[in-house]
């Protein structure tokens, strides 16, 4: 049995099940940025405690807000991280920060140094974990940015080159998965945006993963988000790595490069992206509705995910809310028409309404 039943609510009303989740970030309560800036400033003595507990607060907001809108699968919207190559390196020793680059425009990235031999130390993802399932009526994902990202978003002062650094990083990962594995996790997220940017070194990515899902038992699941790029220079080579989900960012590009994956030989789960993370406007129900037919062009339903395309984190609160609630709707009704005959799912996957 697929490892992504465990995540179907006991309650559920329908036979098919499309898994709905979100990619990981999500727009912060203004009041949060406020807590952060007065942390940061001498001016004010709001301590290290006044900080947490406002992220704990903040936690539970979005957690709760993620149950409202109907999601399968929640997480706590990223709120006690900053950008998801900075967060990990501040709790990998071998890392070393000196100042801000300039990335594009007037955009800078507090782009870390490797400095010297990667290790680990303390849990980096644990409590974040424990807190959001303490809170959550749902089964919590836990998304972590992936090996081949932090090497290839870093400056390498310390390594012969910057695979062996992602091999070092990749088993650090490995270790953390299984510290969440004994705190209960069962739904693990690897992003990898940069293997969209540099898409020759899937093979070490797909090293990576090897590394990352060594003796990871096999009911706790292993997603990798890659976004944006060209898909076609990493498959079907993706279909070797040792994943059971691969998410993708189609939406934006209205499907263009889903031909790519129609071929019938696609092997994981497809994490589907149906609402643009991009567009500050919320998608209608029907929009969503037919985004999520096209899945059936590569995967059965009970192969699909549903999500939108990447993390949500810079849309307005209310617009994030309003999409991931209009593609739970949309992924429900979805449900009930496979129910009632209404979708044929043909030959190669090829998915359409039903003739009256």
């Amino acid at each position: 049995m697929s490892n992504r039943e465990q995540f179907r609510p006991e309650d559920h009303p329908t036979d098919h099940f499309l898994l709905t989740t979100v990619v990981g970030s999500y727009p912060k309560p203004k009041w949060l940025n406020r807590a952060d800036d007065l942390h940061e400033d001498d001016d004010y003595e709001f301590t290290d405690g006044h900080l947490a507990e406002a992220h704990d607060d903040a936690a539970r907001v979005i957690t709760n807000e993620h149950e409202r809108a109907g999601l399968d699968v929640v997480v706590d919207g990223e709120m006690r991280r900053s950008e998801m190559v900075e967060f990990f390196a501040h709790r990998i020793d071998g890392y070393e920060f000196n100042g801000p680059v300039k990335v594009w425009g007037h955009n800078y990235f507090d782009k870390p140094s490797v400095v010297s031999e990667v290790s680990y130390d303390e849990p980096w993802l644990v409590d974040e974990f424990e807190f959001t399932a303490g809170v959550a009526n749902r089964p919590v994902k836990v998304p972590i940015t992936g090996p081949y990202t932090l090497a290839n978003w870093s400056f390498n002062e310390a390594y012969e080159d910057e695979e062996t650094l992602a091999y070092d990083l990749a088993d650090l990962v490995n270790e953390e998965i299984e510290k969440l594995v004994e705190a209960g996790a069962r739904y693990i997220q690897i992003d990898e945006p940069a293997l969209a940017t540099t898409p020759d070194d899937y093979a070490i990515v797909g090293d990576c993963l090897e590394r990352i899902a060594a003796d990871i038992p096999e009911e706790v699941r292993i997603g990798l988000h890659v976004c944006y790029g060209d898909y076609s220079r990493v498959y079907p080579q993706i279909n070797e790595f040792p994943i059971d989900e691969f998410d993708v960012e189609l939406c934006n590009g209205e499907y263009e490069q889903l031909a790519v994956f129609s071929d019938g030989n696609f092997e994981p789960d497809l994490g589907l992206g149906v609402v643009d993370a991009h567009t500050a406007e919320v998608e209608p129900v029907e929009d969503i509705k037919q985004n999520i037919l096209n899945g059936f062009e590569v995967v059965p339903p009970e192969k699909l995910t549903v999500s939108p395309d990447c993390g949500l984190k810079l849309l307005p609160r209310d617009i994030a809310y309003g999409k991931m609630e209009n593609m739970v709707q949309a992924a429900r009704e979805v449900e009930r028409e496979l129910d009632a005959g209404e979708i044929d799912i043909g030959f190669a996957g090829t998915a359409a309404p039903a003739d009256d």
